[in-house]
């Protein structure tokens, strides 16, 4: 078993959209963090309005505090981007959002863009906005890998989605997109409320696992760990055995109250993924 490290647990700024990126920045650097996946949002980084002087800015914020971007996930669930839509022009916006969030990528020396298939009408028949997301996705993972950026597809919970929401619907999308390019995301939340595990992932997709959102749940909520009941340190080891040796970020929005102290919240995972490291190791 190849024992996850401490070091593969990069920073992020998803609890940190009411304060500015440098605290968040600072705070990642203070905490012993070197890489961050930068969620895309306003005014820290919204990708419709990231022209070059903007990415200089962040550049320099980065390469200053001695960071490095390991993804990049533009906000897709809650604003209104969907790939998948059936209406052109949304769709059509969508994707060009991803197209220069690819560019961004390139720009910030990302390696992997985070995606999801967005969703279809839930009054009308699921396979037209399946076909919809499948053309979107292979539109933006070919220009990604053109730029030398890799994709990486998360399944989200059925409120969320009609497309992909499982191992058996996640396997489906990346087989019919067909791209070398595009991998996969393990977020511990959305595999809970599908009732699956790191195992069924494993047996899945293999090493085309590339990311992970680490976070607690009931089994939903987004938590930082010891908020929810989710077996975290279970995960740590099933991901141990598979060997893993991506990123691992923590997604934490819980009822918003994160936000207030983010720090706090941040540090309270990363001490018990070094406590449960330590278990697994002994």
């Amino acid at each position: 078993m190849g024992l996850l490290s401490l070091d593969q647990v990069g920073g992020s700024n998803f609890a940190y959209q009411h304060h500015t990126l440098e605290r968040c920045l600072d705070d990642m650097v203070e905490l012993g963090r070197t890489e961050v996946e930068l969620w895309g949002i306003a005014p820290h980084l919204y990708i419709p309005q990231a022209d070059s002087a903007h990415l200089l800015k962040v550049r320099r914020q980065l390469r200053e505090r001695e960071l490095a971007v390991n993804c990049l996930t533009p906000e897709q669930v809650a604003y209104p981007v969907n790939i998948a839509s059936g209406e052109k022009w949304l769709r059509d916006q969508s994707v060009q959002l991803f197209l220069r969030a690819a560019e961004v990528c390139s720009e910030l020396e990302s390696p992997l863009l985070f995606l999801t298939a967005g969703r279809g009408y839930e009054d009308q028949p699921v396979e037209a906005a399946w076909a919809r997301s499948v053309e979107a996705l292979q539109t933006i993972t070919q220009r990604a890998a053109e730029l030398g950026v890799n994709c990486v597809l998360e399944p989200l919970q059925r409120v969320e989605s009609n497309l992909v929401t499982d191992v058996g619907s996640l396997r489906s999308m990346l087989d019919d997109v067909g791209s070398p390019a595009l991998g996969v995301v393990v977020d511990t939340v959305a595999m809970a409320a599908a009732g699956e595990s790191v195992r069924d992932y494993a047996k899945a997709f293999g090493e085309a696992i590339r990311h992970v959102h680490l976070i607690d749940g009931t089994p939903t909520g987004h938590l930082a760990w010891g908020d929810g009941f989710l077996d975290l340190t279970k995960i740590l080891r099933d991901l141990s055995r598979l060997n893993y040796g991506g990123a691992l970020t923590f997604e934490l929005f819980g009822d918003g109250s994160y936000s207030l102290q983010p720090r706090a919240a941040v540090s309270k995972c990363l001490e018990a993924v070094a406590a449960s490291l330590t278990a697994i190791s002994s």
